[in-house]
């Protein structure tokens, strides 16, 4: 062959390569039911990352929650998650379920979302009006794997209720818990969710709801010995039929991943939900009124370096 033909080959080799597209990378972010805001958070992170580089593939699924999605961090089947504070905490503490698996010390936060209210819907036409009336009825507290059910568990116990004898527990996923109280399979339910919630909207659109306040002296002490913690109101009005402020207690919404995630995707993902606030704030009421400032103080974990690059180098930190 002429050496003007292999120039000439190899030339057009050499195009063709440029031409090849980048691989995008494939990302996969754990929410939780597909009714909750842990789901939205999930959706609306990756559909920022990818409106902010055309480098990922990101992809939002359905999970079980908060527990599911510290361990499969831990186990590298997804790259992200959201998780409630206290459940961050205790993983990386080695505390509650973590105490017997070991503590997850990778665990690392990249910012915190949306404030989560400890909840108790009941049907209005039971006799449920304070968290002890809960005796003898059936009350979803949560699936396992969840951040709600640990809630859920700790209530009952301040409150001196035995899940096992004194209440006829189920343990449905919440979008599964919101349609049987509708049916009368359930009286109430526990939820940790941020406000307003489709799967608190939803059933108080087809039943009358009532909601339970969870705020005795006892709640209070319980509050005050966990940094994780705070004691809030659900305003009246949030939902359907619920007038009145409804006090109870509350953890924050923590997007996380493992320490070892690359930092320029770490770096990436902070970047794309930073800049873009204003979407974020307008993809779902429960994000309406988020703050650069509190979304980074509000994790109970350490920081992954690449969240903590973005910050320092907007001079947040």
């Amino acid at each position: 062959m002429r050496r003007s033909s292999l120039i000439a080959l190899f030339t057009l080799l050499a195009a063709s390569l440029v031409a090849l597209p980048v691989q995008a990378r494939d990302l996969t972010f754990g929410g939780a039911s597909i009714t909750g805001v842990y789901y939205q958070v999930a959706q609306h992170g990756c559909r920022l990352l990818e409106q902010h580089k055309d480098d990922y593939n990101c992809v939002g699924r359905p999970t079980q929650g908060s527990v599911f999605n510290i361990n499969a961090l831990s186990q590298g089947s997804i790259d992200f998650g959201v998780a409630q504070s206290d459940r961050a905490w205790q993983a990386i503490n080695g505390e509650a379920e973590w105490e017997r698996r070991g503590a997850f010390e990778e665990l690392r936060s990249l910012f915190a979302m949306h404030p989560e209210t400890v909840m108790l819907v009941v049907r209005a036409d039971s006799d449920i009006h304070s968290v002890e009336d809960i005796q003898g009825h059936t009350i979803n507290i949560g699936n396992p794997g969840s951040g709600q059910r640990r809630n859920a568990m700790d209530v009952l116990e301040i409150y001196g209720i035995d899940p096992r004898d004194d209440i006829r527990a189920r343990n449905l996923q919440q979008h599964e818990a919101s349609r049987a109280l509708v049916d009368g399979q359930v009286d109430g339910f526990f939820y940790t969710v941020g406000n307003p919630s489709a799967a608190i909207e939803e059933p108080a659109n087809s039943v009358d709801i009532r909601m339970i306040p969870i705020n005795s002296d006892a709640i209070r002490e319980f509050v005050e010995e966990r940094p994780y913690y705070v004691m809030t109101a659900i305003p009246g009005g949030t939902y359907p039929g619920v007038d009145e402020d409804i006090e109870t207690y509350a953890v924050t919404a923590t997007v996380v991943t493992h320490a070892d995630m690359d930092e320029d995707v770490v770096y990436d993902l902070t970047a794309a939900v930073f800049e873009q606030m204003d979407d974020l704030r307008n993809a779902h009421a429960a994000f309406r009124h988020l703050e650069p400032e509190a979304m980074m103080e509000g994790v109970s974990v350490d920081l992954h370096p690449g969240a903590l690059r973005y910050y320092e180098e907007q001079g947040w930190r």
